[in-house]
């Protein structure tokens, strides 16, 4: 799959579904039963759709008449909550930005009284101030309803084990990830991030059946099974719910290739609620669908901020449904993505699978690429190994991108030649540009125990 350019469509073949090799349980691969599907995953796309006009309605005059910030752009739109009739009405509403949120820090947005929210969740912060959000006990319930909902659509069933090697903390993965595994009726085990050679003992010692992680930490335990001579195929994990950054199909085929699981994309972020709003179903791994009784997902020009019809790739844009501490309105994701129709769940959109963002988009001598692009043509090649990194600097008064990826083990010095110049014409006859490679030795780059940071910008320095 190739990242486009956003406000483009194009006319692509629906995706064939994807199916790891090795044995598992059939349920692993096939349909959630009918008697485990919330209510909401058997409503048809009117049925939605009444569903979500009501609870647009309520969540509108909720952030009107609690959050100022709100109430104050508004009005400055022109716009009040009754003037939304029908769904799209909601493009006369205006957006909210991850400014917003810094600019109310650390609670100005949050629409009930302090006492009410049990739990803070909060960005880094590393390029600013932090985005704050909160939680009811009624938001924390239906969380761990959504990533229950999510973690069936991936396989699992009541008993299963899972770990989760999400962050714990401010970071909404770990403790999102945690209690949706409990509302599921699984077993949690709590592994959190880091401590990589401890987690592959757990691994095999407490023998899981789902992994929850990013897809980047994935590759760092993938890389630590083999260095301690284990065959990753060898334990008993059938399927792995991989977020919180974005990934390829190339890195989807990685991952299962060595591991012989199911990867499953889960979808989420903090400012609409966590992980779970949008998730894979492993029978079909087609794309991500949206909880849409609980979100209203759109998709915008990210230039021009023109609203655009399904199938047309742009920059995703969600509005919370049911939200009480902190509801959310038109919150610009940054992610780029387009809408398709519910497969698996045919009430429900689904959205592309993420692989790029608007502000991880570089200009290269007037070229557009993204990190996505050149991942995908290193997965392509045998000789590389899937870690890289992205370095901006300058020669002259010009840009000049150095793309450095580690070799794989079994790599000599006439193996990594070849495969340099193979990614060098593919980067030139399939994005357009020209850039340097530096093939590093095995485990020479940084690893990634949370999302990984791909850029590195020395333009500056």
């Amino acid at each position: 799959m190739t990242t486009t350019e956003a406000g483009t469509t194009e006319s692509w073949p629906e995706e064939q579904p994807h199916t790891a090799p090795g044995t598992r349980p059939a349920r692993f691969g096939e349909p959630l039963p009918d008697e485990l599907r919330d209510p909401a995953e058997k409503l048809g796309r009117e049925e939605i759709r009444a569903l979500q006009l009501e609870r647009l309605r309520a969540t509108l005059d909720h952030a009107y008449a609690n959050v100022p910030l709100y109430r104050r752009k508004f009005d400055e739109a022109g716009v009040r909550p009754e003037d939304l009739r029908t769904l799209e009405d909601i493009a006369r509403f205006p957006y909210t930005t991850k400014a917003d949120l810094r600019e109310t820090y650390p609670f100005g947005m949050f629409a009930v009284p302090r006492e009410r929210v049990r739990r803070l969740h909060a960005s880094s912060g590393t390029t600013g101030r932090p985005t704050v959000v909160g939680y009811t006990d009624g938001d924390l319930s239906n969380w761990a309803d959504l990533v229950a909902r999510s973690l069936r659509a991936a396989g699992a069933r009541p008993g299963d084990r899972v770990h989760v090697s999400y962050g714990y903390g401010l970071f909404t993965g770990g403790l999102g990830a945690h209690y949706g595994v409990e509302r599921a009726g699984c077993t949690v085990i709590p592994a959190s991030g880091g401590q990589t050679a401890r987690q592959v003992q757990l691994i095999q010692d407490f023998e899981p059946d789902l992994i929850m992680v990013t897809p980047s930490y994935m590759l760092t335990l993938l890389d630590e099974f083999e260095r301690q001579g284990v065959d990753p195929r060898s334990t008993k994990l059938r399927a792995g719910v991989f977020g919180a950054e974005p990934w390829t199909e190339e890195m989807r085929r990685e991952i299962e290739d060595r591991m012989g699981i199911h990867a499953v994309d889960i979808y989420g972020l903090s400012e609409v609620m966590g992980p779970g709003v949008a998730s894979e179903c492993v029978e079909t791994k087609d794309g991500l669908h949206i909880w849409e009784d609980q979100f209203l997902p759109e998709v915008v020009d990210p230039i021009t901020d023109e609203v655009l019809p399904d199938g047309t790739s742009g920059e995703l844009v969600f509005t919370s449904l049911t939200k009480e501490a902190l509801p959310i309105i038109r919150y610009r994701t940054r992610d780029l993505t387009r809408l398709l129709p519910g497969t698996a769940r045919p009430g429900m959109r689904r959205m592309e699978k993420v692989t790029g963002r608007c502000d991880d988009m570089i200009i290269l001598r007037g070229v557009n690429l993204f990190p996505s692009q050149i991942e995908e043509i290193l997965l392509r090649v045998p000789a590389l190994a899937p870690h890289f990194q992205i370095h901006l600097g300058r020669r002259g008064r010009m840009d000049h991108l150095t793309v450095r990826v580690e070799a794989r083990q079994d790599s000599g010095p006439e193996a990594r030649e070849a495969a340099a110049a193979v990614v060098l014409k593919q980067i030139k006859d399939t994005i357009g540009v020209s850039v340097g490679i530096e093939v590093v030795d095995p485990d020479t780059l940084e690893r990634s125990v949370g999302k990984i940071k791909r850029i590195m910008d020395e333009r500056g320095k």
